[in-house]
């Protein structure tokens, strides 16, 4: 009966053992960033006996995606389930196989074993002062005592007071010290059990099975939504007769949890994350309802995609390379993305804070003009027409403006167009007057039995005060009816390039140092007279 309840006690025990999770940290190896998630590589070393075993994987990310986790494991080890925690709490969770561990269990078990020590002794000379204290009035009660016996009695009292009061202070003075190195030996050992720059919450519980004991090495794969970027560009001209230095940078934020030491680091233009099932149109009834009111507020013309011809810079239209960070950087063009490989090895840390990445420093060829929409804007902007700009690779972002070495400002860089070329804004010129003014004597209103027929004549003045000649495109309005009841007529057009259909005016002005030109449009607007046009 003894030797079957100490079998059943063994095997017991076995069981319990086999139980027991082994403890890992994942190192992070890679990171593919997306513009709202990242897909991180991380690896683990662990060391397996026969049979099944629960791996609990520490140091992955505060949030992961489930459905996306892959564990790549060597042929002899089968991976049976895989678990994502943010909560697994155990009493293994500590390595105490970890020599550096086991040397600091010793230095407190020393410790605290000093300090119990201390305790007796302090509870010993307690009680010993108590006896004195309660025996202090010996001399009164025992008047056979002379004068020079109660003196010698004093004298005992008070320095035996005073020698066990000081010991009492000696091992206050101990016990403290230890305390502070107990702290001190706890701190070091979360310290040993939590290996990685930034602890994190997430988890990894793998259950796996191998028919031999062995060290292996586990690949884990996965997605997490807390990691983003997005492309922006500095923009460096050092006049209108040189090309374009683009350096093509990255904003990198990520809040995993885990601080990304030393890793490669690869952006996609990708989404993993949006919905890939293709729409399928159904049938399209008509019903009737109610009329929706919108106020729509008439806004400044805003599309500088309008092809232009200006000063060509050279005749190289090729693509040409910096040698500097653009050596670490390829880009691989896919059916769907763009992605960019970098090899010079990046630090991204937990903080939501945005980590500044190079990808590509780039001239671009580029001829120059300027553009004006004076009843928009007072003021000449600079544009740069960039041709075959999508063999850049450029997506949208903002940009930093760096025209003859001044910080002239921000501009959007937007290549999702259909046009040709792509005009970059560089910037405003002060040195270009323009002004648009009503001629009073040419406008005004007039009543005509049940109409109102109403007048308008501006001036455009341009003058180039700069030193050298510009070729500059000028563009502005006229309104287009959409109610048969309103009649518009261009009465001058200013010899512009008229489109009837938009009702945009169009110059191609070239100016020489100091040149002044003025263009003048007039239409006129006939409605009838009980009605009201709210945004003339």
């Amino acid at each position: 009966m003894k030797k079957i309840f100490v079998l059943t006690l063994f095997c017991f025990s076995a069981m319990v053992f086999a139980q027991k999770p082994i403890f890992t940290s994942a190192k992070i190896k890679s990171a593919t960033v997306y513009s709202n998630s990242a897909e991180l590589l991380q690896s683990a070393a662990v060391t397996l006996p026969s049979g099944t075993s629960e791996i609990v994987i520490k140091n992955v990310a505060d949030y992961v995606n489930e459905n996306t986790i892959q564990i790549g494991a060597p042929a002899n080890v089968t991976v049976l389930s895989v678990q994502f925690t943010r909560n697994f709490i155990s009493e293994y969770e500590i390595d105490e196989s970890n020599p550096a561990i086991k040397k600091v269990r010793d230095s407190i078990a020393i410790i605290e074993k000093e300090m119990g020590k201390i305790a007796n002794e302090k509870v010993s000379y307690s009680k010993t002062i108590d006896l004195l204290d309660k025996n202090q009035n010996v001399a009164g009660q025992n008047s056979g005592l002379n004068v020079t016996e109660l003196i010698k009695l004093v004298d005992y009292y008070r320095a035996k007071r005073n020698e066990l009061s000081n010991l009492v202070d000696v091992l206050i003075e101990k016990e403290n010290k230890l305390k502070d190195k107990l702290s001190k030996l706890n701190s070091k050992l979360e310290l040993n059990t939590q290996k990685q720059e930034k602890t994190s919450q997430g988890k990894l519980v793998i259950q796996v099975m191998t028919d031999a004991a062995s060290s292996v090495n586990l690949d884990i794969n996965y997605l997490t939504n807390n990691a983003s970027w997005s492309p922006f560009y500095d923009l460096r001209a050092d006049n209108i007769n040189s090309p374009i230095n683009l350096m093509y940078k990255a904003k990198v934020v990520q809040n995993t949890g885990i601080d990304w030491k030393k890793v490669k680091l690869t952006l996609s233009s990708g989404n993993p994350n949006q919905n890939n099932t293709a729409p399928i149109l159904q049938a399209w009834f008509l019903r009737f309802g109610y009329p929706r009111v919108y106020n729509n507020s008439n806004t400044a013309i805003n599309s500088l995609q309008g092809r232009v011809s200006g000063l060509a810079l050279n005749d190289d239209k090729s693509y040409k390379e910096e040698s500097s960070i653009s050596n670490y950087t390829t880009i691989n063009e896919n059916q769907l993305n763009v992605s960019f490989d970098i090899d010079i090895p990046y630090d991204i840390l937990s903080n939501g804070k945005a980590h500044s990445v190079a990808l590509k420093d780039l001239k671009l060829p580029a001829t120059y003009k300027y553009y004006a929409v004076p009843k928009a804007e007072k003021e000449a902007f600079l544009l740069a027409e960039i041709s075959e700009y999508s063999k850049f690779n450029l997506l949208p972002g903002e940009a930093n403006i760096i025209f003859e070495g001044m910080y002239v400002g921000k501009t959007m860089i937007n290549p999702n167009q259909t046009s040709d070329t792509l005009n970059l804004s560089m910037g405003r010129d002060k040195k270009i007057a323009i002004k648009r003014e009503k001629i009073a004597d040419k406008s005004g209103t007039k009543f005509l039995s049940g109409y109102k027929e109403q007048t308008f004549t501006y001036d455009i003045t341009v003058k180039n005060n700069k030193k050298e000649a510009i070729e500059m495109l000028l563009k502005d309005q006229y309104p287009i009816s959409t109610d048969k009841e309103i009649t518009i007529e261009l009465l001058e057009n200013g010899k512009a390039k008229v489109n009837a259909e938009t009702g945009i005016l169009t110059w191609d002005v070239k100016l020489n140092a100091g040149e002044t030109k003025k263009f003048r449009i007039s239409y006129k607007i006939k409605y009838p007279k009980d009605k009201f046009i709210d945004n003339l």
